[in-house]
């Protein structure tokens, strides 16, 4: 399968069940093993709002080629209804965040990894320091 050629929402829905996964599989393999603290800990890492604060870190960094900001931009920019609880600019760049997670998922997870492994430092690094 050529990942270049699925659209963003295709990447955004692979990316979105990729990384509750791999954020599933890093807080069992911190020792927490009962289900409603997983599921409260694991919301926290996926949320909307800390995908948003990922890209914006990764962004601001530097840390994407020109192809991944490619596609984060593709992902970033389809037309969906929003939801409640986020801004519309918080979901959008949470959208580009699944879709490039979904793309390397497929192209190079290795690299989608390393994005995660990322994404787990920053936030970690950043609880608490801001209000939701």
């Amino acid at each position: 399968m050529n990942a270049n050629s699925l659209n963003g929402a295709v990447l955004a829905y692979l990316g979105d069940s990729y990384y509750e996964h791999q954020i599933r599989v890093y807080l069992i393999n911190k020792g927490i093993t009962n289900t409603n603290k997983l599921h409260q800990t694991a919301t926290n890492y996926t949320s909307g709002s800390n995908q948003a604060l990922i890209m914006s870190y990764l962004i601001k960094e530097n840390l994407l080629s020109e192809e991944e900001l490619a596609i984060y931009k593709r992902g970033r920019n389809i037309s969906h209804p929003g939801r409640k609880n986020l801004k519309m600019v918080e979901y959008h760049e949470a959208t580009g965040f699944e879709a490039l997670i979904g793309y390397l998922a497929l192209k190079d997870y290795k690299r989608g990894n390393h994005i995660i492994d990322l994404a787990i430092k920053h936030i970690e690094e950043n609880n608490g320091k801001r209000k939701s």
